[in-house]
């Protein structure tokens, strides 16, 4: 029969104790760190649902961008409704603030969870993806942009992430990115024979996004155009630059005046962190401030600004993993006392939280059960048959020497706490 395999650019993730580096030890361990991060800022958790209607993306993300255009998971139910997994997580967050008709308040909320993009499998991306991202709700343009980068730092600084660069920028107000689109357009359309397909039909719908080209020649044409901190106002320069000083000893940050971000829900400061050693595609964190977002979607006005994470990138450039406590191999010989070993076990557990216990389940030999002790890098293995039972002693050894250790189960009240302690650590 035919082999059943993941769909292309889906990827399994199955943890390994005895393998640090495996990519999937190097993911979770992330979340952990991302996690532990947020709720150091004193930010909430929120859910939502993998599935969104299709219209919801449309509107937020914006129809000239390559997500809407090309990359959604978009299908119609039995219902004959067009519904989406969803690409990214700021828009599910704001429609379940305005669902829940709570934008009058403040909130400071994080995400974890998969994404779904159809684009070209590559090293660090795939069609499945998971991505962490926290949104900044209620707060206007100033300390929330500084609580953002110094998350920034702190992440960089928790996985000692190296050739890291944090670049802002900032887009202005709707005059300003008016005013900066027209005197852009002045200057592109003389040139509009040298520009690609998707270009052109970028400069005809909204012009910012020209900046986000992936095309080598547009980038050239760019050097020489307009820039939009040349059409900024005196206050959003001096965010750049208050962000820039404030942070600058703890984190590389540069200005970057191309950056504009890929979707087109963005206002204001805009900003992504990336990584030299993640190639062309090196950005691992991204996001800026959406002010409008909530109101398109329905709402009222709520001032917001969010970032995302790749958590499949970030993981492949963390130096940091997590330490392992010492596992413990406990081997039971003898069906009979099934039960009451494994009481012994449980006992243990909850007694030291510094240990792991492997309870070995299946059937075999002891030689097999010690290979498999050591192939896990066991620190000690305890044997636990009828006789140990009996004399009130269990047999203990490390997997891979022949040195055998007998200590005594204190019954009827076992306290291997002090045991272990007194023995091994």
């Amino acid at each position: 029969m035919e082999k059943i395999h993941s769909l292309s650019g889906m990827l399994d993730l199955i943890s390994h104790k005895t393998q640090k580096e495996d990519i999937a030890n190097r993911i979770f361990h992330t979340e952990e760190i991302l996690r532990n991060i947020f709720e150091s800022y004193s930010f909430s958790e929120i859910r939502t649902p993998a599935l969104e209607s299709s219209s919801l993306f449309k509107r937020s993300v914006g129809d000239t961008s390559d997500i809407v255009n090309k990359e959604l998971y978009s299908f119609f139910d039995k219902n004959e409704k067009s519904i989406t997994l969803r690409p990214e997580g700021t828009a599910s967050v704001i429609r379940s603030i305005v669902q829940k008709k709570i934008e009058n308040e403040k909130h400071k909320l994080w995400y974890l969870g998969p994404m779904w993009r159809y684009e070209r499998p590559q090293k660090g991306r795939y069609r499945q993806f998971y991505q962490a991202g926290i949104e900044i709700l209620g707060y206007p343009e100033g300390l929330a942009e500084l609580e953002i980068v110094s998350i920034i730092c702190a992440i960089n600084k928790v996985l000692e992430l190296e050739n890291t660069v944090i670049k802002i920028n900032h887009l202005g107000n709707n005059k300003t990115k008016h005013n900066y689109c027209e005197a852009l357009k002045e200057f592109l359309v003389p040139l509009s024979s040298k520009l690609d397909d998707k270009d052109l039909e970028r400069l005809n719908k909204n012009p910012l996004r020209i900046l986000d080209s992936k095309s080598a020649d547009t980038q050239e044409i760019l050097k020489d155009g307009p820039k939009i901190i040349d059409y900024l106002s005196d206050s959003a320069l001096n965010t750049l630059n208050i962000i820039k000083d404030t942070f600058s000893g703890d984190c590389d940050i540069e200005i970057d005046p191309n950056l504009v971000r890929g979707l087109d829900y963005y206002t204001g400061f805009v900003f992504e962190a990336v990584s030299s050693s993640l190639g062309a595609q090196d950005a691992y964190i991204g996001g800026g401030r959406y002010d409008e977002l909530c109101k398109q979607l329905g709402g009222k006005d709520l001032p917001a600004i969010g970032m995302a994470i790749g958590i499949e990138r970030l993981a492949s450039l963390a130096k940091t993993y997590k330490e392992s406590k010492t596992l413990i191999s406990f081997i039971i010989l003898s069906s009979n006392i099934e039960p009451k070993a494994y009481k012994i076990a449980h006992k243990l557990r909850s007694l030291n939280n510094s240990i792991d216990i492997d309870v070995q389940l299946s059937d075999g030999s002891l030689k097999s059960k010690l290979r498999r002790a050591n192939k896990d890098n066991a620190a000690y293995a305890l044997i636990l048959g009828e006789d140990e039972l009996k004399s009130k002693n269990i047999t203990t050894r490390k997997p891979q020497r022949r040195h055998v250790f007998v200590f005594k189960i204190l019954h009827p009240i076992w306290r291997p706490y002090w045991v272990f302690n007194l023995y091994f650590f």
